[in-house]
């Protein structure tokens, strides 16, 4: 959930948490177990002394554990605690790698210079930690010599197996072959 807050035509985006949390008079407990701002625990209170509580402190009385016998309750500021939730998420999100396939197109009858092009290319997309999926492309009937294009993938097993490991061995689907090779993982 993404809000946008103006202020003088300014937009400043502003994040928010997933969940929602009841606070003050959205929760519909008779008594709490109430847990104060810097940790302390109090114990099982009544819910309008905890609400005098927190708001004698200027802070909010917000529902942490609702499924609890009684439920907890934790006097905190609200709006900090939100941003830094939010805050969290989008640091976790950065933290994210996207794992691509990226795809190298040969044929059967493949030269020497183009192989070692394509193998130096697929070298350098796994160390950049992408799978590469190599695809033999048949044209007309060199479908028939299916077995050429297995030699070729099979070179490209061997040249790159030192940072390599195999994820789908060669397969023939339709007019092209394909393995799918995976970085190694370090030990």
């Amino acid at each position: 959930m993404i809000w946008l807050v103006t202020k003088s035509n300014f937009f400043m985006e502003v994040f928010s948490i997933k969940q929602e949390l009841p606070i003050n008079r959205q929760i519909r407990a008779k008594e709490v177990q109430l847990i104060e701002d810097n940790g302390q625990k109090v114990g099982v209170i009544a819910f309008e002394e905890a609400l005098e509580k927190a708001e004698s402190k200027n802070l909010d009385l917000v529902l942490v554990a609702p499924n609890a016998n009684p439920p907890v309750c934790k006097i905190m500021n609200y709006g900090k605690y939100k941003f830094e939730q939010a805050k969290k998420e989008k640091e976790a999100k950065k933290k994210q790698k996207v794992l691509e396939i990226k795809e190298l197109r040969v044929t059967p009858n493949i030269e020497e210079h183009d192989f070692g092009f394509k193998c130096k290319n697929a070298r350098k997309f796994l160390t950049d930690g992408n799978k590469v999926k190599i695809t033999v492309r048949f044209r007309g009937r060199e479908v028939n010599n299916s077995k050429a294009g297995e030699v070729v993938l099979n070179k490209f097993i061997e040249a790159l197996k030192d940072i390599a490991t195999v994820e789908k061995p060669p397969k023939l689907e339709g007019r092209n072959m394909f393995t799918i090779l995976a970085k190694r993982a370090d030990k």
